[in-house]
C-alpha cells in the first residue's frame, strides 16, 4: 500500500541518530531500578522446586510435590529482570491537524515519544510490541527483542497510510494490546482520546499492566484565535459548523469545556491506577519521557 511520510515533522529515519543520543537518558531511567515498583510486588517468577532445608520459609512449600514424593519440597522464585513495553500510538485525523505552522502536529509529538521509548528499550534489551492506528489498526507487532524492531516501528511511525481511514478505533488497538501481552508490560498509550468507548479496555488492560497514558494536547484545544464566524470542520466525521470564534462567551465555552474534559480525563486515569501525562506540542518529547521516569523513581 503506498505511504506518505509524516507531517510537519523531519523523517524519524534521519533523526535516528539524534533520538538515539536522545534516549540514552531514559535508558538509564529504566535500569536504574525504578520499575521495581511498576511491578507492585509481581516481578517475580516461578522457576522450579528444591528439597527442603531446615530453616527455610515454611510458607514457601509446595504441598503438592510433596505430597507426590513423600518429603518436602519448596518452590524456588527468581526475580523476572526483563522490563517489556509496548506503544499503543493514535495516527487519526484529529491527530494529524495542522494548526500552526511553527509547532509540532499532535501526531508528530506522540511518534516522536514512541520512537525515544523505542530506542530506549532497544538500549537496554528489553522486548518491545506495539499497534499503531487511524480509523482501522494499520500496524501491528508482538514484543521482541532487537534493533531490527525498531527500525520497523520507526519505520511504520514515519510513513502513514497514504489514504488515511476516518474515525479512531482506540479502544479496538487498546483490546489488541491486551490480547498480545502475556506477561506484565509498560503500556504507553499516546493519543488526544477524541473518541468514545476507550474507557472499559483501558481499565482491563490496566488490571494486568502498568499503563502510562500521554494525553497530545495543543494550545487550540484551550484558545481560539479570533478569526470572526468560522466554519468548523469535524476531521473524522467531516460535520460541519459555523461558530463564531471572537465571541468572548464562545471562546469561554470552549476553554471551559476542553478544561473539563482534560480534569475529567486525569481523573479517570488516577481513579483506575494509569499514570496520566498531557504533553503539549510545543514541549520536546524526551523532557517529558524523563520527567516520567524521575516520577517513577520516587515511588517506592
Amino acid at each position: 500500500m503506498p505511504k506518505r511520510y509524516l507531517a510537519n515533522n523531519e523523517s524519524l529515519i534521519k533523526k535516528a541518530l539524534y533520538l538515539r543520543l536522545m534516549a540514552e537518558d531514559i535508558a538509564d531511567g529504566m535500569k536504574s531500578g525504578n520499575f521495581r515498583s511498576l511491578y507492585r510486588g509481581q516481578g517475580i517468577e516461578f522457576a522450579g522446586v528444591r528439597d527442603y532445608i531446615r530453616g527455610d520459609d515454611i510458607r514457601t512449600i509446595d504441598w503438592n510435590v510433596t505430597a507426590r514424593m513423600g518429603r518436602p519440597y519448596i518452590k524456588v522464585f527468581e526475580e523476572e529482570r526483563e522490563l517489556q513495553l509496548f506503544l499503543i500510538t493514535d495516527s487519526s485525523l484529529s491527530m494529524q491537524l495542522e494548526t500552526n505552522s511553527d509547532r509540532r502536529t499532535k501526531y508528530a509529538s506522540a511518534a516522536e515519544t514512541a520512537a525515544l521509548v523505542a530506542i530506549a528499550a532497544e538500549i537496554n534489551a528489553c522486548p518491545t510490541g506495539a499497534v499503531f492506528f487511524d480509523g482501522a489498526i494499520h500496524f501491528s507487532c508482538e514484543p521482541s527483542l532487537g534493533k531490527e524492531t525498531t527500525m520497523q516501528i520507526l519505520n511504520h511511525l514515519d510513513r502513514l497510510p497514504a489514504t488515511p481511514t476516518p474515525g479512531s478505533v482506540l479502544p479496538n488497538a487498546i483490546s489488541a494490546a491486551a490480547k498480545v501481552l502475556r506477561k506484565r508490560t509498560l503500556v504507553f498509550v499516546l493519543s488526544d482520546f477524541r473518541c468514545g468507548g476507550w474507557e472499559k479496555p483501558l481499565i482491563s488492560l490496566a488490571q494486568k499492566n502498568d499503563v502510562i497514558a500521554i494525553n497530545i494536547h495543543d494550545a487550540s484545544d484551550e484558545e481560539l484565535p479570533s478569526l470572526g464566524t468560522v466554519v468548523f470542520k469535524d476531521t473524522e466525521s467531516s460535520l460541519q459548523m459555523s461558530l463564531p470564534s471572537s465571541s468572548p462567551a464562545f471562546k469561554k465555552e470552549w476553554r471551559s469545556f476542553n478544561e473539563m474534559n482534560q480534569n475529567r480525563w486525569q481523573d479517570f486515569c488516577i481513579k483506575h491506577g494509569i499514570m496520566p501525562v498531557v504533553l503539549d506540542t510545543k514541549t520536546e518529547p524526551v523532557q517529558v519521557l524523563n520527567q516520567i521516569f524521575a516520577r517513577k523513581a520516587k515511588v517506592r
